[in-house]
C-alpha cells in the first residue's frame, strides 16, 4: 500500500476546503444562515433550559449548550461559517484518508463522493448542522476503529475523540455508538473494543441523562411515522432515492436536480461501481470490517425505507408510540450515514478497479502500448466530476437558498428587556416554525428561545403536508389547551408575551386581555404579565450537568493519551 505524501494530502485538504468553498459561497456576506432547525444568533445565552430542557425531549443536547458556551468566545455569526466550513472540509479529508490504497485520484473521488451528497444537501437544507456534525465525524471513526483492530497505538483515543461531534445530538450518538460496536465487537481484542464501546457511551451520557429527567413524555406521536417517512424525488421512487442518499420526507428541502430524468441513471452508475470496488475494499481492509460497515450501511437502509415494507409502517408506529425515546426511529432516513460512506468509499475503489482493467487492456492492444493511462485516468475524473454534475444546484448555497439574513433590530430591544426582568415568556401566535420576510421568505424555527435568556414557550406541534404531530411538552400541551378554551394568557402564568407582527393577526385580542405593553416595534411586540414573578425552571439541570462532565471528562482523557505524530489523522 503507497503511503499518502504530502502531495497528496495537500491535493486532498485543497479538494476539500473547494467543496466547502463552492456549496457556502453566499456565506461571505454578512449575517446568519437561518433555516429550518438551523438557528444562530448573535449571542446565545447559557442558561439552564439549553443545557436540560425540563419539559420537552433533549433533541439538542448537549449541542445548545455547546453553542452557548462557544458564543460566549465568538459571535454567532463567526461560529456558524466555521462550523458548517469544517463539516463540509472534514467529511471530504476524512473519507479521503478513509480510502485504502492511497492512489490520488481515488482519494479525490472518495472526497467529493462523500461531501457531495443529497444526504449532507438535503440536511443542510433542512438545517440538521448538528447531525451533519456526526456524518463529518464517520470516516474518521471508521479509520480509528480499523487501526484498533489492528493494534496501533492511539488508536482508541483517536476513535472516542472522533466520536465527540457525532454524540452532541441523540441521533448522531446514536450512529457512533452502532457503529462502534459493528466494527469492534467480536472474538479478537475484547478489552480494546469494550473500553471503545464504553467510551462512545459514555459520550452519550448528556442526553441520556437529560431524557431520563424532563417531564416530557418520552412516546411520540405515532403520526410521525408518515410525516417523516422516506420520500421519492424522481421517477425511480422512494427505493431509488434512498439508494442515492436522499428520500428526506421534506421536498422543500430536495433540489431541484434531484427531479431529473437522469439522476437515477447516475445513482445506478455510481451503485453499480461501488458493487464492482466491494471485493477490493474487503481485501484491502483487514479483518472483515468491509463487511462489518456493509451490515451497519444495511441495517440503516432497512431503517430508512421501513415505511415502504409490508408491516413497516405499524412496526414502527407501535415503537415511536410505545417505548419511550422511539421517535429517535421516525425519521430513518437520518440513518443512511453508514450507507452513504460505503457508497463513497467502495466507488472510489469500483472506479480505480476499472481504470485498472481499462489501462492494462489498452497496454495489451497494440495502439496502446504507448498509452499513459490516459483512459484510466479519465475513468477517475469522470467518477470525481460525476457526483457535481448530478447536483449541480448545490453549489453556491444550494443555489443561493443559503443566504445570510440579519435580526431586525426589535429583537434585540425585546431581549434586553427580558434580560432585565426574567421569567417565562411565551411566543405568539402559536407555531414552532416561521417564515420571515427578512430572511428571505426562508422557513425557520422560531429563534426566541435562543435569543432570550429566558425560557421560551413554542407550540411543539408539528405540520408536515396533510399531517399533524403532536409535541411532547406538557407544560406546552396544557397552555395550548387553556386558550384554545378561550383562556386569556395573562391566566396562563408566563411572564412575557412576545407577538410576533408578520403572524399578528392570527393572535385574538381576548387572549391579551390584562398584559401591559412594554414595546410595539415594527416585527416584535412585548407585553408583560405583571402580576407573573420570574420562574426558577432549573430543576433538572445538575444531573444533566454531572452527564456533560462526565463525558467532558471521556474527552480529554482521550486527548491526554493521544500520540502526536504528524500522520495521526
Amino acid at each position: 500500500m503507497r503511503r499518502s505524501t504530502l502531495r497528496d494530502r495537500l491535493w486532498l485538504y485543497g479538494t476539500g476546503l473547494l467543496v466547502a468553498v463552492a456549496v457556502l459561497a453566499p456565506l461571505a456576506g454578512p449575517g446568519y444562515v437561518l433555516g429550518y432547525d438551523m438557528v444562530f444568533v448573535p449571542r446565545q445565552p447559557l442558561r439552564a433550559e439549553l443545557i436540560a430542557p425540563g419539559d420537552s425531549l433533549p433533541r439538542a443536547v448537549p449541542l445548545d449548550a455547546l453553542v452557548s458556551l462557544a458564543t460566549q468566545v465568538v459571535p454567532g455569526w463567526l461560529l456558524q461559517r466555521l462550523l458548517l466550513a469544517g463539516i463540509l472540509l472534514f467529511a471530504a479529508v476524512g473519507a479521503g484518508r478513509l480510502v485504502p490504497g492511497r492512489r490520488r485520484l481515488t482519494v479525490l473521488v472518495a472526497a467529493v463522493g462523500y461531501a457531495w451528497t443529497p444526504y449532507l444537501a438535503e440536511r443542510l437544507l433542512i438545517g440538521q448542522w448538528g447531525l451533519l456534525l456526526a456524518y463529518a465525524a464517520l470516516p474518521w471513526l471508521v479509520r480509528a476503529a480499523i487501526a484498533l483492530r489492528a493494534g496501533q497505538p492511539g488508536a482508541l483515543p483517536r476513535l472516542v475523540l472522533a466520536a465527540v461531534p457525532a454524540a452532541v445530538t441523540p441521533t448522531g450518538g446514536v450512529i457512533a455508538a452502532g457503529l462502534t460496536a459493528a466494527l469492534l465487537l467480536g472474538r479478537t481484542r475484547r478489552r480494546a473494543a469494550a473500553l471503545a464501546c464504553g467510551a462512545v457511551l459514555l459520550l452519550n451520557a448528556p442526553w441520556l441523562v437529560a431524557a431520563l429527567v424532563t417531564s416530557a413524555d418520552g412516546r411520540s406521536d405515532p403520526a410521525g411515522v408518515l410525516a417523516f417517512a422516506a420520500r421519492g424525488s424522481d421517477w425511480s421512487g422512494v427505493l431509488g432515492s434512498l439508494a442515492g442518499t436522499g428520500g428526506i420526507w421534506n421536498a422543500e428541502t430536495t433540489l431541484p436536480s434531484r427531479a431529473s430524468l437522469l439522476t437515477p441513471i447516475g445513482t445506478l452508475v455510481i451503485v453499480v461501481l461501488a458493487a464492482y470496488g466491494a471485493r477490493l475494499l474487503h481485501r484491502r481492509w483487514p479483518g472483515g470490517v468491509a463487511l462489518r460497515l456493509a451490515g451497519a450501511a444495511a441495517a440503516g437502509f432497512l431503517l430508512a425505507c421501513a415505511p415502504v415494507l409490508p408491516g413497516g409502517v405499524a412496526a414502527l408506529e407501535w415503537l415511536v408510540s410505545a417505548v419511550p425515546g422511539g421517535g429517535l426511529l421516525r425519521d430513518g432516513q437520518k440513518f443512511l450515514m453508514p450507507y452513504a460512506l460505503l457508497l463513497a468509499v467502495a466507488a472510489a475503489l469500483g472506479a480505480e478497479r476499472l481504470a485498472g482493467r481499462l489501462d492494462a487492456a489498452l497496454q495489451r492492444s497494440p495502439a496502446g502500448a504507448s498509452d499513459d493511462r490516459l483512459a484510466g485516468r479519465s475513468v477517475l475524473l469522470g467518477a470525481l466530476l460525476l457526483p457535481v454534475l448530478l447536483m449541480p444546484d448545490l453549489a453556491y448555497g444550494a443555489g443561493g437558498r443559503l443566504r445570510p439574513a440579519q435580526y431586525p433590530a426589535d429583537w434585540d430591544v425585546v431581549a434586553a428587556r427580558v434580560a432585565a426582568d426574567p421569567g417565562e415568556v411565551l411566543s405568539l401566535p402559536l407555531s414552532a416554525y416561521r417564515a420571515y420576510d427578512w430572511n428571505h421568505g426562508r422557513t425557520v424555527l422560531d429563534p426566541l428561545p435562543r435569543y432570550l435568556d429566558a425560557d421560551v414557550l413554542v407550540d411543539d406541534t408539528l405540520v408536515v403536508g396533510e399531517y399533524v404531530v403532536s409535541g411532547e411538552n406538557p407544560r406546552m400541551a396544557a397552555l395550548r389547551a387553556g386558550l384554545a378554551a378561550g383562556e386569556p394568557v395573562a391566566a396562563t402564568g408566563v411572564r412575557w408575551v412576545v407577538v410576533q407582527r408578520a403572524y399578528g393577526a392570527g393572535v385574538p385580542p381576548e387572549q391579551l386581555a390584562g398584559l401591559r405593553t412594554v414595546h410595539a416595534g415594527p416585527d416584535l411586540i412585548l407585553l408583560s404579565n405583571d402580576a407573573v414573578p420570574a420562574i426558577d425552571g432549573g430543576d433538572t439541570f445538575w444531573p444533566v450537568t454531572g452527564a456533560c462532565a462526565l463525558a467532558l471528562a471521556v474527552a480529554l482523557v482521550a486527548i491526554s493519551g493521544l500520540r502526536w505524530k504528524p500522520t495521526a489523522w
